[in-house]
């Protein structure tokens, strides 16, 4: 994404050249969603992503004998982005001020705002004048389990595997991911079952996949989804915008910072999507 194409309606507290680090980055940086898929960006009202349904017959054929044609069959799932908003109110003493922690203030409030607003839409089922998420899809693959070990985690992986696919990443909400980490190596033991992410130790990992938390009002308890990030897609429009306004709040020497973005999502392999639920809740 340019600089271009990103548009800033006031001076002082946001420059044009800060848009993309004020709300692009932070957002792709917050959002679960944005760091298990693959995020794409688009200048169209549509983005079309390419499905092969059947693939091309190869067959052992005689030395000399003619070869059989087949076609592979190819299909499209179409993402057509929706327009997500945010809204936040500063003073005129903070727009006044120029300096990086003012900006960094405002530019974390909006991208937390929309960051959750995408990871609820993403890992939820439909979402009014929104795009519809992981929850809605009817070809994901299904795991039941009680969360004593992690045992449904290697029956995802394998059922993953079984239609060409790799588990990248696990997401599940805040209490869940505790209830796994609390799983020990044994019963006697005091060794945690999860282990660190070596590349972020603050991050669990599960078969050395990382293991994300969403909050619990983004995803249901006892359940984890696996999925795989080349099968799932964030798409967003190259449009992305940041406006001030002072008039809206004059009377109470404010002004409002209103953020736009337009984001859909895709899942072009539902099989290559695993949901874990405990069966035992």
């Amino acid at each position: 994404m340019t600089e271009s194409m990103l548009r800033a309606d006031a001076s002082g507290i946001i420059r044009p050249e800060e848009v993309g680090q004020l709300v692009v980055q932070p957002v792709g940086k917050t959002s679960v969603a944005m760091q298990v898929a693959t995020v794409v960006f688009t200048d169209s009202a549509e983005y079309r992503i390419p499905v092969v349904e059947n693939d091309v017959a190869a067959a052992w054929t005689p030395e000399g004998d003619e070869i059989d044609a087949s076609n592979a069959g190819i299909g499209e799932v179409v993402v057509a982005p929706k327009k997500l908003a945010a809204l936040t109110v500063i003073s005129n003493e903070l727009a006044s001020d120029s300096s990086p922690e003012a900006a960094a203030i405002v530019g974390e409030s909006i991208a937390r705002d929309i960051a959750r607003k995408i990871d609820a839409a993403f890992f939820g089922d439909t979402t009014a004048n929104g795009p519809d998420g992981i929850e809605s899809i009817g070809g994901a693959q299904e795991v039941g389990a009680v969360f004593d070990n992690i045992d449904a985690f290697h029956e995802a992986v394998a059922k993953a595997e079984n239609v060409g696919a790799d588990i990248t990443a696990w997401v599940a909400n805040a209490s869940t991911v505790l209830r796994l980490s609390k799983l020990k190596v044994g019963d006697t033991s005091n060794l945690p079952l999860l282990q660190p992410d070596p590349t972020l130790p603050t991050r669990r990992q599960v078969l050395g996949r990382p293991l994300f938390a969403v909050p619990d009002t983004v995803l249901g308890d006892d359940v984890v989804w696996g999925i795989d990030r080349s099968r799932a897609f964030v798409v967003i429009r190259e449009d992305v915008t940041l406006a001030v306004d002072a008039s809206a709040y004059f009377s109470s020497d404010q002004l409002a910072v209103r953020a736009t973005m337009r984001v859909g999502f895709g899942f072009p392999h539902e099989a290559a999507l695993v949901r874990i639920g405990d069966t035992g809740s």
